[in-house]
């Protein structure tokens, strides 16, 4: 295991809020703050079991999201994260312990070329600029590497010139593909409006759980490989048995861990509202050779109205903001015996429960995995099981 030593960027970066201290107090106070979000609900905290510790200290992220901006207003231009407690100033974090080495050195290779060209950044406020993010993504089995700029439409982008200096780099990881993203949007928020591969692929390939998965630029995936392996092995378990059963996966992202169900289940059906995340979906489960599985790309209240089967057992794993309250009604009164909630947000999490608790399930079993290590986030399994049956 990497050690984490107290970071460079400490005094300004706001992507790590533990930086710096001792990690039994770190996985206490993460276990205190699910314990509240339970009991603030009137979740019943005997069945929480606690939370497990980091499978590694550092380098265990597979994706960043990286901002241009300026540290000072109007100051030389910044790539990386958001400042700790002011949203419009950005940190460059080119020493970062979070990510593999070459995401370091993709990221300062990147802002050279802007001063270089003196290309300007996006002004979050008078919309104006040219320069947005940089998306860097990595298969942690495979090491492959994709590299995005995202920029508006305004002016001109050397792309063969910052595509030549990135693949002149010395990386420990295999460069597979590098691409430019447009982006228009007023929201602060990585989109693509169109995207020009430059050269190689917009995609990685990435193996969990016996299984190998294409990771588009703009798809979901676990950020955290190999506690995800875990998680998931964890949670599957829970099932009382789900062997020859017809299994919901709501909010699938890729489909992973429907395909990782798929080799008990009877069928399985996986939702989400990404259309890139469905496709991708689709692909690995024929590269993986998994015909038991079907895709459907929506907004899970809306899909389930259209949806002609019915789950013998689901599985929700959705995103930070929970699942709306009309939403839980409709899981919930398909009236499953088991339900296995996956979150990365104990705090929607609990209120989420409780609207299943309102619609006759009960809280059997909750586990927290320390899988942000040095952030502020946690992820939880929870087991709801259907009260009168």
């Amino acid at each position: 295991m990497e050690n984490f030593s107290p970071c460079p960027h400490r005094e300004f970066c706001g992507g790590c809020k533990y930086n710096g201290e001792e990690y039994e107090e770190v996985l206490a106070d993460k276990n205190s703050l699910v314990l509240s979000y339970l009991e603030n609900n009137g979740i019943d905290t005997s069945v929480y079991v606690g939370i497990e510790g980091r499978p590694q200290d550092a380098r265990y992220r597979n994706k960043m999201e990286y901002t241009f901006g300026d540290l000072v207003k109007d100051g030389e231009i910044t790539l990386g994260m958001h400042k700790s407690g002011q949203f419009m100033s950005i940190v460059t974090v080119d020493h970062c312990q979070l990510v593999d080495e070459d995401f370091n050195k993709i990221l300062r290779c990147t802002l050279d070329f802007a001063i270089e060209k003196g290309y300007k950044k996006y002004h979050k406020r008078t919309h104006t600029g040219l320069l947005r993010n940089l998306l860097i993504r990595k298969g942690v089995r495979t090491k492959e590497l994709v590299v995005d700029i995202v920029t508006s439409s305004e002016g001109e982008f050397d792309e063969k010139g910052w595509a030549e200096r990135i693949k002149a780099l010395d990386l420990n990881n295999k460069l597979v593909g590098i691409a430019r993203t447009t982006n228009d949007g007023l929201a602060d928020a990585v989109n693509c409006d169109e995207q020009h591969i430059i050269e190689g692929r917009d995609y990685y390939f990435e193996k969990l759980l016996g299984l190998e998965f294409r990771v588009n630029l703009f798809s979901f995936f676990q950020t955290n490989v190999n506690a995800i392996e875990k998680l998931y092995t964890d949670a599957i378990k829970l099932f009382d048995d789900i062997e020859g059963k017809t299994v919901f996966d709501l909010y699938c992202g890729t489909g992973t861990i429907s395909q990782v169900v798929a080799s008990k289940a009877k069928h399985v059906v996986g939702v989400d509202i990404v259309p890139d995340s469905i496709h991708a979906a689709e692909e690995n489960a024929k590269i993986n050779g998994i015909e038991n599985c079907e895709f459907i790309c929506g907004d899970v209240f809306e899909v389930l109205d259209s949806v002609e089967k019915f789950p013998d057992a689901i599985i929700v794993d959705p995103p930070r903001v929970g699942i709306r309250t009309k939403a839980v009604n409709k899981i919930a009164g398909y009236g499953v015996d088991e339900i296995v909630y996956i979150s990365c947000n104990p705090k929607t999490m609990a209120i989420d429960l409780v609207d299943f608790q309102n619609m006759g399930y009960e809280v059997k079993y909750i586990k927290a995995y320390d899988n942000f290590v040095w952030a502020k986030h946690t992820e939880c399994v929870t087991l709801l099981s259907r009260a009168t049956k």
